[in-house]
């Protein structure tokens, strides 16, 4: 699931941030994760699914350390 709309971060606490920049760094994580089960499957349908995954979770990690 990729983040879709802007978020307005003068009005979030600092704790607020904080979980953001911590959903950011589970994100990139995932992308890592899921990039590195991609390299291991020898089988196409579960590679292209664990790429698609890993491009998403990618994105999203993008997109919230951009809004920040």
């Amino acid at each position: 699931m990729t983040l879709q709309n802007s978020l307005n971060l003068n009005k979030l606490s600092k704790i607020e941030l904080e979980n953001i920049r911590h959903i950011a760094g589970s994100h990139q994580m995932m992308q890592t994760k899921l990039q590195d089960y991609a390299n291991k499957c020898q089988d196409s349908q579960i590679k292209q699914m664990f790429q698609q995954g890993a491009q998403s979770a990618g994105i999203t990690a993008q997109n919230l350390t951009n809004s920040l």
